[in-house]
């Protein structure tokens, strides 16, 4: 299950509200997120630049719960995609697919979110979104 692990809240992100609730089967996945009409964070965006950071919770949460949205740090122990099955790889570009704000190694009109490398033994993703 991936995990925010090198953060700092003062220069690699900023807390939002969630725009919908979360469920159970969101948990430990990595979503790219971009804000609403009212500000609001929700998965994926109107295009790829919409994309604004990405989000991780570790539990089920309702709207208007505030989440940390990271737009620089690592995430720990991303071994497979969210499909649960298909292994990341040391190297590879990760990117957030706009419409739905799952992460894909496929390039084309998503947002790049950051690179796969290894430390200790756990897969970490380099995390750096920059604003379109």
């Amino acid at each position: 299950m991936a995990r925010y692990d090198k953060y700092d809240g003062k220069v690699g992100g900023f807390r939002e509200a969630l725009a919908v609730a979360w469920t159970s089967a969101d948990v430990g996945k990595i979503f790219g997120v971009s804000r609403n009409s009212s500000g609001l964070i929700v998965k994926g965006g109107a295009d790829a630049a919409a994309i604004i950071g990405v989000v991780i919770v570790n539990r089920a949460m309702q709207a208007n719960e505030i989440v940390d949205v990271m737009f620089a740090g690592e995430i720990a122990d991303f071994t497979t995609l969210d499909d649960g099955a298909t292994a990341t790889i040391a190297g590879t570009k990760y990117y957030a697919a706009f419409a739905t704000g799952i992460i894909t190694a496929t390039a084309t009109n998503n947002k790049l979110i950051g690179q796969l490398g290894q430390k200790d033994g756990r897969d970490r993703l380099n995390v750096r979104v920059a604003l379109a």
